[in-house]
């Protein structure tokens, strides 16, 4: 029996930190796992889940306007603001119950408090002392608003989940994928809303075609998108914010103020390990916080590992959720593993969708070299009906010599859902010619896919 409290201590109870905990607990290790402040981390609690719900939401004012052209006619609609976030507050309580549950069917011991590293081997919480043959850093991010006079005045993603009221104008500043969901989300829920974005396009990292639809097809919903635009301060004037703007050279608009009832700013997330104690007994971090580690997620300390957002490199949930279970499994299952890290698939819940898997055009041309590019840009089906003027965009890459599909991209309903299963298609290394001999759903926009014949 070993002389240490735990085999594994674990701080954090997100995706990574809970599904790591409860795997090496399935293997037999002694667990126990710290958290002080929610149970699911970032992703449940102010992250990926209520952000879908309140996308769900956002998305209403558009289909009951749409159904007209379908023979309905749906009577005036009024929004409750404070209903929706009750009930993704009941949400949200269900799911905390269910990370619970699952800790406790696994027999890992739950400790609530704040948890500071002591040593190489020992815990601190709540003023008791925790010893541990291993311990797992998991403990995400965190929004970060740059210092600007009248940073006060403003608020983050964590915020925006719970306000007492929706304004009648934001201004969101940020260019990322919580910027423009957040955006979507408040432009269909009827608030006034501007992106203010520092540099020329927004989605940066993206394929460029994508990003060029994405800003055209969110312009026609009324979102008003001014980028090349700095915010120089924000002011307090009674019940409503005064920001003042600046260009870059390219900007639209005319320097000055503008006034909102809400500033939100979605400009970047940073590592968690503020407070921990790491620097102190030797873990090496980088210049925002991150922790270093190598392909075993274990530090510059041998006994101390990190996983998931708090080591800043891929900063999606199923990274860290595949991340605890090769921890797991590698050092109390007796695997030898590897998270694979090359094309993951991703999705902004922008209106529409962004959905996108492999390279991007720019990626492929200085990777391949040769590559053959499809696009197809149409009015969806449902559109036909509704006279909508949103239009659904997808591109294909392909490397020449192999005939192999090296990335997917679409703009439209859905992106998310028909990309997973394009991830596994390009995961298997498939040819643009299975694609071709692939027989498509009609009539759905997936069958595009299949049907691509000729390059752009």
């Amino acid at each position: 029996m070993s002389s240490y409290d735990y085999d594994l201590f674990v701080i954090g109870a997100g995706s990574g930190g809970v599904r790591a905990a409860r795997m090496s607990a399935g293997y037999g290790a002694r667990v126990a796992i710290a958290e002080d402040r929610y149970l699911g981390g970032t992703c449940v609690n102010v992250g990926c889940v209520p952000k879908k719900l309140f996308v769900y939401a956002s998305h209403y004012s558009e289909d009951f306007e749409n159904a007209a052209g379908f023979g309905w006619s749906v009577g005036s609609a009024t929004f409750d603001w404070n209903r929706l976030v009750e009930h993704k507050n009941t949400e949200i309580r269900r799911l905390n119950g269910v990370y619970e549950r699952l800790l406790m069917n696994a027999g890992v011991n739950l400790i609530t408090g704040r948890a500071t590293i002591i040593d190489p081997h020992t815990v601190s919480i709540n003023g008791d002392n925790y010893s541990a043959e291993r311990i797992l850093v998991a403990t995400g991010g965190w929004p970060v608003v740059p210092d600007i006079p009248g940073k006060e005045h403003v608020i983050t993603s964590n915020e925006a989940f719970y306000l007492d009221s929706l304004p009648k104008r934001a201004i969101i500043v940020g260019g990322g994928y919580i910027a423009v969901e957040f955006a979507g989300i408040f432009n269909g829920l009827g608030v006034e809303t501007t992106l203010v974005y520092r540099g020329p396009l927004f989605m940066r990292g993206f394929d460029d075609d994508l990003r060029e639809v994405l800003a055209d097809e969110i312009r026609k919903k009324g979102i008003r998108l001014e980028f090349d635009t700095n915010v120089d301060r924000i002011e307090k004037d009674g019940d409503q914010y005064i920001v003042h703007l600046s260009n870059n050279e390219a900007g639209s608009l005319q320097p000055g103020p503008m006034s909102a009832d809400l500033v939100m700013y979605a400009t970047g997330r940073q590592p968690l390990t503020a407070g921990l104690g790491l620097e102190a007994i030797g873990v090496e971090l980088n210049w925002n916080g991150a922790v270093i580690v190598n392909d075993d997620y274990q530090t510059s300390v041998p006994s101390i590992y990190a996983l998931g957002d708090v080591t800043h490199r891929f900063n999606l949930t199923p990274v860290a959720t595949a991340e605890g279970t090769i921890f797991a499994r590698n050092l109390y299952g007796n695997f030898s593993e590897r998270v694979s890290y090359d094309d993951i698939p991703t999705c902004v819940f922008s209106q529409p969708n962004l959905g996108t898997v492999g390279v991007t055009e720019t990626e492929a041309r200085e990777k391949y070299g040769a590559i053959d590019v499809y696009k197809t840009g149409f009015k969806p089906m449902k559109h036909t009906m509704t006279g909508s003027d949103e239009r659904t965009f997808m591109k294909l890459l392909v490397d020449k010599e192999t005939d192999r599909v090296i990335g997917v991209h679409m703009i439209g309903p859905d992106a998310g859902e028909i990309i997973q299963g394009m991830a596994i298609a390009i995961k298997a290394g498939a040819s643009k010619a299975q694609f071709d001999a692939t027989i498509g759903i009609h009539p759905t926009s997936a069958e595009e896919f299949v049907t691509m014949r000729d390059p752009a």
